[in-house]
């Protein structure tokens, strides 16, 4: 009895030691990669000028004139659109390990089979809490502020953190599923109108009835939402579920995600064994 316990505690260490050197791997990938680290920075800075200075001033989404408390509005929803976005890094890192041949050179060393999978999700969370501290700065410097107390902005940021986890298994599912990178790349071209037709720049009251109905039960919003309401910023109103139940909403739709499709993603790897 005591060999078979000290047989799974030695198992232990050993895959908590794979899913750290394949974090570490991945944070060091990600420093070496300079253009990256700029076009994850740059983004943000680019979509704040564009949406906050450019069409911010022509919106009235608290119904105090246009313009008004935009920057409050607009940085919540610019939060967890950064959070979406990070999908297509995750799958574009994915299908670029597989293209290379990175997975199967880690299959065919004594690892712990799930240490690329866990390793990826580690690796791209702490990504994605890099990505935010930077936004938060960006938002800080152009006055955005939270008003919610310290306990409800940590809330705010965990709620984020856990829309980005979700999506995580998206993109490792994605990445494993499709042929190469350049495929991957071309994400873009669903990732962004599922994050735009969202409550993250405008408010879905002031959407066509049918395109307000998809951007309400969009997960995005619920996020947006749900972060507007603890940082004490402007809320749109609206009166479907996930809008007055956006924490709930935020909380649920991530979860959801989350059991969809990990197993997806650990299975898709599975198969690539045989």
């Amino acid at each position: 009895m005591t060999i078979i316990n000290e047989t799974a505690t030695e198992r232990l260490i050993w895959t908590l030691r794979d899913y750290r050197t394949l974090v570490g791997q991945e944070l060091l990938h990600h420093a070496r990669q300079p253009a990256n680290i700029a076009w994850q920075v740059g983004t943000p800075v680019v979509m704040v000028l564009l949406f906050v200075y450019v069409f911010g001033s022509a919106m009235d989404v608290t119904g105090q004139g246009a313009g008004v408390d935009y920057v409050d509005y607009a940085m919540p929803g610019m939060f967890a659109m950064t959070m979406v976005f990070g999908l297509m890094n995750t799958a574009v890192a994915v299908a670029h390990a597989k293209e290379k041949g990175f997975i199967d050179r880690v299959r065919a060393m004594p690892m712990a089979s799930s240490a690329v999978v866990v390793g990826r999700g580690l690796g791209d969370t702490v990504s994605a809490m890099l990505d935010l501290t930077v936004l938060a700065c960006i938002a800080l410097l152009i006055g955005w502020r939270s008003d919610g107390g310290p306990p409800a902005t940590l809330a705010a940021f965990g709620l984020l953190l856990l829309l980005r986890f979700s999506l995580i298994w998206v993109g490792v599912w994605l990445g494993l599923c499709l042929k190469n990178t350049e495929s991957a790349g071309n994400l873009f071209a669903v990732v962004f109108p599922v994050a735009m037709i969202s409550s993250v720049f405008t408010p879905p009251h002031l959407m066509p009835s049918w395109l307000g109905t998809i951007s309400a039960w969009n997960p995005v919003s619920s996020t947006a939402t749900a972060i507007r309401e603890l940082f004490g910023n402007p809320v749109s109103a609206g009166g479907s579920w996930p809008e007055t139940h956006a924490v709930a909403a935020a909380i649920m739709f991530p979860m959801v995600i989350t059991a969809l499709f990990l197993p997806l993603a650990v299975r898709r790897f599975t198969a690539l064994k045989h």
